[in-house]
C-alpha cells in the first residue's frame, strides 16, 4: 500500500488556492515523491516530482522570492 505523509498546508493569499505537499512512499520501496496538491474551489490540480525536481524548484522559488520586497 502507499504511503502519503502530510508535510505541510499552506492557503495563498490572492486567489485563495489551497495548497497541500506530502512525501509519497510507494510500496515498492524506491525513492520518495513529493506531491503537490492545489485546490482551487472545486478543482484540483495533482503532481508527484522527484528529489532532484523538487530541489531545482525550491531553489528558484528561493531565488525569486529573495528578489521581492518583504511586507
Amino acid at each position: 500500500m502507499t504511503r502519503t505523509t502530510s508535510l505541510v498546508k499552506l492557503r495563498a493569499p490572492i486567489g485563495g488556492q489551497e495548497i497541500e505537499l506530502q512525501q509519497v512512499d510507494l510500496e515498492s520501496g524506491g525513492m520518495s515523491l513529493l506531491r503537490t496538491r492545489i485546490r482551487e474551489r472545486s478543482r484540483f490540480t495533482v503532481f508527484d516530482i522527484d528529489p532532484i525536481t523538487a530541489e531545482a524548484w525550491g531553489k528558484a522559488l528561493l531565488e525569486w522570492s529573495d528578489t521581492q520586497p518583504k511586507s
